[in-house]
Protein backbone atom coordinates (compact mmCIF):
# COMPACT_ATOMS: atom_id res chain seq x y z
CA UNK A 1 0.00 0.00 0.00
CA UNK A 2 1.73 3.51 -0.85
CA UNK A 3 0.90 5.78 1.46
CA UNK A 4 1.36 9.48 0.22
CA UNK A 5 3.13 11.94 2.16
CA UNK A 6 1.29 15.07 1.67
CA UNK A 7 -1.83 13.43 2.83
CA UNK A 8 -3.18 13.63 6.22
CA UNK A 9 -1.12 11.97 8.99
CA UNK A 10 -3.89 10.63 10.76
CA UNK A 11 -5.79 8.86 7.64
CA UNK A 12 -2.86 7.21 6.44
CA UNK A 13 -2.53 5.92 9.98
CA UNK A 14 -5.65 4.63 9.83
CA UNK A 15 -5.02 3.18 6.34
CA UNK A 16 -2.17 1.97 7.05
CA UNK A 17 -3.87 0.30 10.17
CA UNK A 18 -6.82 -1.49 8.14
CA UNK A 19 -4.10 -2.88 5.76
CA UNK A 20 -2.10 -4.19 8.18
CA UNK A 21 -5.21 -6.48 9.68
CA UNK A 22 -6.60 -7.54 6.19
CA UNK A 23 -2.95 -8.93 5.40
CA UNK A 24 -2.14 -10.01 8.85
CA UNK A 25 -4.75 -11.99 9.40
CA UNK A 26 -4.16 -13.57 5.99
CA UNK A 27 -0.76 -14.57 6.95
CA UNK A 28 -1.01 -15.68 9.62
CA UNK A 29 -3.53 -18.56 8.74
CA UNK A 30 -0.26 -19.41 6.16
CA UNK A 31 2.16 -19.41 8.88
CA UNK A 32 2.02 -22.54 10.02
CA UNK A 33 2.03 -24.13 6.87
CA UNK A 34 4.68 -21.70 5.69
CA UNK A 35 6.94 -23.25 8.56
CA UNK A 36 6.25 -26.79 8.05
CA UNK A 37 6.77 -27.71 4.57
CA UNK A 38 7.86 -30.23 3.07
CA UNK A 39 8.67 -31.54 6.67
CA UNK A 40 7.52 -34.99 7.73
CA UNK A 41 4.75 -34.73 10.31
CA UNK A 42 6.82 -36.73 12.84
CA UNK A 43 10.06 -34.76 12.13
CA UNK A 44 8.21 -31.84 12.56
CA UNK A 45 6.65 -32.87 15.83
CA UNK A 46 9.75 -34.16 17.32
CA UNK A 47 11.56 -30.86 16.31
CA UNK A 48 10.00 -28.41 17.61
CA UNK A 49 10.66 -27.04 21.65
CA UNK A 50 9.17 -28.57 24.73
CA UNK A 51 6.23 -25.84 25.10
CA UNK A 52 3.96 -27.45 21.96
CA UNK A 53 1.09 -26.88 24.24
CA UNK A 54 -0.91 -23.70 24.04
CA UNK A 55 -1.92 -23.97 27.75
CA UNK A 56 2.10 -24.54 28.56
CA UNK A 57 3.08 -21.54 26.25
CA UNK A 58 0.41 -19.33 27.74
CA UNK A 59 1.65 -20.10 31.03
CA UNK A 60 5.23 -19.34 30.73
CA UNK A 61 6.11 -16.22 31.96
CA UNK A 62 8.69 -14.73 28.88
CA UNK A 63 9.29 -11.19 30.06
CA UNK A 64 9.37 -10.36 33.96
CA UNK A 65 10.38 -6.92 35.58
CA UNK A 66 12.39 -6.19 38.02
CA UNK A 67 11.60 -2.90 39.95
CA UNK A 68 15.10 -2.43 41.09
CA UNK A 69 13.46 1.27 42.39
CA UNK A 70 10.67 2.62 41.75
CA UNK A 71 12.21 5.02 39.03
CA UNK A 72 14.32 1.71 37.27
CA UNK A 73 13.47 -0.93 36.14
CA UNK A 74 14.87 -3.87 34.41
CA UNK A 75 12.88 -5.87 31.83
CA UNK A 76 14.37 -9.27 31.26
CA UNK A 77 13.56 -11.31 28.31
CA UNK A 78 13.39 -15.10 29.59
CA UNK A 79 12.60 -17.34 26.89
CA UNK A 80 15.08 -20.16 26.32
CA UNK A 81 17.11 -21.78 24.30
CA UNK A 82 16.82 -19.07 21.84
CA UNK A 83 14.52 -15.93 23.51
CA UNK A 84 12.43 -16.32 20.08
CA UNK A 85 9.52 -13.95 19.93
CA UNK A 86 6.16 -15.85 19.71
CA UNK A 87 2.71 -14.88 19.67
CA UNK A 88 2.35 -15.33 23.38
CA UNK A 89 4.64 -13.05 24.13
CA UNK A 90 2.77 -10.09 22.21
CA UNK A 91 0.16 -9.79 25.17
CA UNK A 92 2.89 -9.87 28.18
CA UNK A 93 5.03 -7.79 26.65
CA UNK A 94 2.39 -5.63 26.19
CA UNK A 95 1.74 -5.80 29.51
CA UNK A 96 4.30 -4.33 30.68
CA UNK A 97 4.52 -1.74 27.76
CA UNK A 98 1.20 -0.63 29.42
CA UNK A 99 3.13 -0.53 32.85
CA UNK A 100 6.15 1.66 31.74
CA UNK A 101 3.35 4.25 30.08
CA UNK A 102 1.67 4.21 33.38
CA UNK A 103 3.65 4.33 36.43
CA UNK A 104 3.79 7.58 37.58
CA UNK A 105 6.99 7.53 39.36
CA UNK A 106 9.59 5.48 36.29
CA UNK A 107 12.46 6.97 34.81
CA UNK A 108 13.98 4.41 32.91
CA UNK A 109 13.80 0.64 32.20
CA UNK A 110 16.48 -1.55 31.03
CA UNK A 111 15.73 -4.19 28.67
CA UNK A 112 18.34 -7.66 28.71
CA UNK A 113 18.01 -11.29 28.60
CA UNK A 114 18.34 -13.96 31.15
CA UNK A 115 19.12 -16.52 27.98
CA UNK A 116 22.88 -17.23 27.22
CA UNK A 117 24.24 -16.01 24.01
CA UNK A 118 20.62 -14.69 22.90
CA UNK A 119 19.04 -10.89 23.74
CA UNK A 120 16.13 -11.12 21.62
CA UNK A 121 15.48 -13.37 18.11
CA UNK A 122 13.23 -13.56 15.20
CA UNK A 123 9.27 -14.43 15.28
CA UNK A 124 8.16 -17.63 16.22
CA UNK A 125 7.58 -19.69 12.82
CA UNK A 126 5.88 -23.01 14.43
CA UNK A 127 3.47 -22.71 17.36
CA UNK A 128 -0.31 -22.50 15.78
CA UNK A 129 -0.91 -18.73 15.29
CA UNK A 130 -4.63 -18.88 14.69
CA UNK A 131 -5.06 -16.74 18.27
CA UNK A 132 -3.12 -13.54 16.24
CA UNK A 133 -5.38 -12.60 14.34
CA UNK A 134 -7.62 -11.97 16.90
CA UNK A 135 -5.45 -9.46 18.57
CA UNK A 136 -6.78 -5.93 18.04
CA UNK A 137 -4.66 -3.45 17.05
CA UNK A 138 -2.71 -1.22 19.36
CA UNK A 139 -3.27 2.50 20.68
CA UNK A 140 -1.75 3.66 17.74
CA UNK A 141 -3.56 1.71 15.12
CA UNK A 142 -1.00 -0.63 14.35
CA UNK A 143 -0.91 -4.12 14.68
CA UNK A 144 0.52 -4.87 18.15
CA UNK A 145 4.13 -5.56 17.43
CA UNK A 146 5.10 -2.61 15.65
CA UNK A 147 2.85 -0.53 18.07
CA UNK A 148 4.43 -1.60 21.35
CA UNK A 149 7.87 -0.51 19.39
CA UNK A 150 6.30 3.31 18.46
CA UNK A 151 5.06 3.68 21.89
CA UNK A 152 8.16 2.38 23.33
CA UNK A 153 10.30 5.03 21.63
CA UNK A 154 7.72 7.80 22.24
CA UNK A 155 7.26 6.88 25.98
CA UNK A 156 8.68 9.95 28.54
CA UNK A 157 10.67 6.87 30.33
CA UNK A 158 13.89 6.63 29.25
CA UNK A 159 14.98 3.09 27.20
CA UNK A 160 18.12 1.40 26.88
CA UNK A 161 18.70 -1.77 25.37
CA UNK A 162 21.60 -4.30 27.07
CA UNK A 163 22.80 -6.85 24.23
CA UNK A 164 24.76 -9.34 25.32
CA UNK A 165 24.30 -12.47 22.50
CA UNK A 166 22.21 -11.88 19.50
CA UNK A 167 19.57 -9.24 18.16
CA UNK A 168 18.18 -10.55 15.55
CA UNK A 169 14.68 -9.68 14.16
CA UNK A 170 12.82 -8.55 16.60
CA UNK A 171 15.76 -8.48 19.11
CA UNK A 172 17.15 -5.84 16.80
CA UNK A 173 14.29 -3.51 15.93
CA UNK A 174 13.10 -3.48 20.10
CA UNK A 175 17.31 -2.15 20.14
CA UNK A 176 16.49 0.40 17.58
CA UNK A 177 13.07 1.49 18.77
CA UNK A 178 14.95 2.24 22.62
CA UNK A 179 16.31 5.13 23.07
CA UNK A 180 19.73 3.87 23.82
CA UNK A 181 21.78 0.95 23.06
CA UNK A 182 25.06 -0.78 24.33
CA UNK A 183 26.56 -3.52 23.57
CA UNK A 184 28.82 -6.06 24.92
CA UNK A 185 32.28 -6.13 22.41
CA UNK A 186 32.43 -10.16 22.47
CA UNK A 187 28.81 -11.15 22.65
CA UNK A 188 26.85 -8.94 20.95
CA UNK A 189 25.77 -9.95 17.68
CA UNK A 190 22.68 -7.46 15.61
CA UNK A 191 21.35 -8.34 12.47
CA UNK A 192 18.27 -7.88 10.27
CA UNK A 193 18.58 -11.49 8.47
CA UNK A 194 14.87 -11.10 6.67
CA UNK A 195 16.11 -10.03 3.19
CA UNK A 196 18.14 -13.03 3.18
CA UNK A 197 15.16 -15.62 3.43
CA UNK A 198 13.28 -13.85 1.43
CA UNK A 199 11.35 -11.24 4.03
CA UNK A 200 10.83 -7.25 4.53
CA UNK A 201 12.26 -6.86 7.54
CA UNK A 202 8.31 -5.64 9.82
CA UNK A 203 9.58 -3.92 13.08
CA UNK A 204 10.28 -0.82 11.42
CA UNK A 205 14.41 -0.78 11.03
CA UNK A 206 13.86 0.66 7.21
CA UNK A 207 12.93 3.64 9.26
CA UNK A 208 15.03 3.81 11.69
CA UNK A 209 18.29 2.69 10.85
CA UNK A 210 19.34 5.21 8.22
CA UNK A 211 18.22 8.24 10.92
CA UNK A 212 20.92 6.34 13.22
CA UNK A 213 23.87 5.58 10.33
CA UNK A 214 22.79 6.56 7.03
CA UNK A 215 21.27 5.34 3.93
CA UNK A 216 24.49 3.39 2.35
CA UNK A 217 25.03 1.41 5.93
CA UNK A 218 21.48 0.94 6.86
CA UNK A 219 21.42 -0.45 3.21
CA UNK A 220 24.85 -2.47 4.11
CA UNK A 221 22.53 -4.43 7.09
CA UNK A 222 19.12 -4.76 5.88
CA UNK A 223 20.68 -5.96 2.06
CA UNK A 224 23.65 -7.54 3.20
CA UNK A 225 21.41 -9.72 5.91
CA UNK A 226 24.43 -10.51 7.41
CA UNK A 227 25.44 -10.90 11.38
CA UNK A 228 27.23 -7.60 12.62
CA UNK A 229 29.63 -7.94 16.14
CA UNK A 230 29.60 -5.06 18.66
CA UNK A 231 32.61 -3.25 17.52
CA UNK A 232 31.53 -3.15 14.35
CA UNK A 233 28.34 -1.98 15.36
CA UNK A 234 29.51 0.86 17.59
CA UNK A 235 31.59 2.06 14.66
CA UNK A 236 28.25 2.24 12.23
CA UNK A 237 25.95 4.13 14.88
CA UNK A 238 23.72 0.76 15.37
CA UNK A 239 24.45 1.28 19.23
CA UNK A 240 25.68 3.94 21.61
CA UNK A 241 29.13 1.87 22.29
CA UNK A 242 30.11 -1.30 22.38
CA UNK A 243 31.91 -1.86 25.93
CA UNK A 244 34.25 -5.04 27.36
CA UNK A 245 31.53 -7.94 28.12
CA UNK A 246 32.97 -7.73 31.94
CA UNK A 247 32.03 -4.01 32.00
CA UNK A 248 28.78 -3.99 30.60
CA UNK A 249 26.52 -4.53 33.30
CA UNK A 250 28.39 -1.99 35.57
CA UNK A 251 28.55 0.82 32.79
CA UNK A 252 24.48 0.41 31.80
CA UNK A 253 23.86 -0.15 35.82
CA UNK A 254 25.49 3.33 36.36
CA UNK A 255 24.11 5.42 33.61
CA UNK A 256 20.52 4.27 34.34
CA UNK A 257 20.57 4.62 38.09
CA UNK A 258 22.16 8.37 37.47
CA UNK A 259 19.46 9.32 34.65
CA UNK A 260 16.70 7.82 37.12
CA UNK A 261 17.86 10.09 39.87
CA UNK A 262 17.15 13.48 37.76
CA UNK A 263 13.96 15.48 36.95
CA UNK A 264 11.19 13.42 35.52
CA UNK A 265 9.67 16.41 33.89
CA UNK A 266 13.44 17.39 32.75
CA UNK A 267 13.62 13.98 31.20
CA UNK A 268 10.09 13.87 29.78
CA UNK A 269 11.00 17.29 27.77
CA UNK A 270 14.21 16.75 26.57
CA UNK A 271 13.11 13.24 25.27
CA UNK A 272 10.05 14.54 23.38
CA UNK A 273 12.22 17.03 22.04
CA UNK A 274 14.85 14.97 20.46
CA UNK A 275 11.81 12.67 19.57
CA UNK A 276 10.15 15.11 17.80
CA UNK A 277 13.74 16.07 15.30
CA UNK A 278 14.10 12.10 15.74
CA UNK A 279 11.86 9.41 14.90
CA UNK A 280 9.84 8.17 11.84
CA UNK A 281 5.74 9.05 11.70
CA UNK A 282 3.82 6.06 12.75
CA UNK A 283 2.52 5.69 8.92
CA UNK A 284 6.36 4.94 7.38
CA UNK A 285 6.68 1.87 10.93
CA UNK A 286 3.07 1.00 9.48
CA UNK A 287 3.97 0.71 6.00
CA UNK A 288 7.26 -1.61 6.90
CA UNK A 289 4.82 -3.92 8.55
CA UNK A 290 2.64 -4.38 5.52
CA UNK A 291 5.82 -5.17 3.32
CA UNK A 292 6.55 -7.79 6.08
CA UNK A 293 3.03 -9.25 5.25
CA UNK A 294 3.24 -9.10 1.63
CA UNK A 295 6.47 -10.72 1.53
CA UNK A 296 5.42 -13.78 3.97
CA UNK A 297 2.57 -14.45 1.93
CA UNK A 298 5.19 -15.13 -1.63
CA UNK A 299 5.91 -18.81 -2.28
CA UNK A 300 9.65 -18.28 -2.62
CA UNK A 301 9.72 -16.99 0.54
CA UNK A 302 7.70 -19.67 1.91
CA UNK A 303 9.81 -21.85 0.30
CA UNK A 304 12.92 -20.79 1.93
CA UNK A 305 11.61 -20.50 5.47
CA UNK A 306 10.85 -24.08 5.07
CA UNK A 307 14.77 -24.57 4.09
CA UNK A 308 15.48 -22.99 6.67
CA UNK A 309 13.01 -24.83 9.42
CA UNK A 310 14.79 -28.26 7.62
CA UNK A 311 18.25 -27.01 8.53
CA UNK A 312 17.42 -25.79 11.71
CA UNK A 313 15.63 -22.76 12.69
CA UNK A 314 14.42 -22.52 16.22
CA UNK A 315 15.39 -26.38 16.64
CA UNK A 316 19.45 -26.12 16.50
CA UNK A 317 22.20 -24.06 18.32
CA UNK A 318 24.23 -23.29 15.34
CA UNK A 319 21.98 -22.11 12.75
CA UNK A 320 20.32 -19.54 15.50
CA UNK A 321 23.85 -18.70 16.51
CA UNK A 322 24.78 -18.42 12.68
CA UNK A 323 21.57 -17.21 10.94
CA UNK A 324 23.63 -15.00 8.87
CA UNK A 325 25.75 -17.91 7.32
CA UNK A 326 22.88 -19.79 6.66
CA UNK A 327 20.48 -17.70 5.43
CA UNK A 328 23.28 -17.75 2.70
CA UNK A 329 23.31 -20.93 1.66
CA UNK A 330 19.34 -19.69 0.37
CA UNK A 331 20.65 -17.59 -2.48
CA UNK A 332 20.45 -17.75 -5.73
CA UNK A 333 23.49 -19.56 -7.01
Amino acid sequence: MKIQSNRNPEFASTSVAGASKFLTAAAVLMLPALALSGQPAALAKADRPDKTSPQETAAQTEVRIDKRTPAYWRVTFDNPPFNIFGPETIPQFEKVVSEIENDPNLKVVVFDSAVRGFFLTHYNFTPPFAESTGLPSGPTGLHPLPDMLVRISKSPVVSISLIRGRATGVGSELALASDMRFASREKAILSQWEVGAGLVPGGGPMARLPRLMGRGRALEVLLGSDDVNGDLAEKYGYVNRSLPDSELDGFVDALATRISGFDRQAIADTKRLVDFASLPSDPEIGAGWDAFITSVLRPSTQAKIGKLMKMGLQTSADVEARLGHYTQTLADK
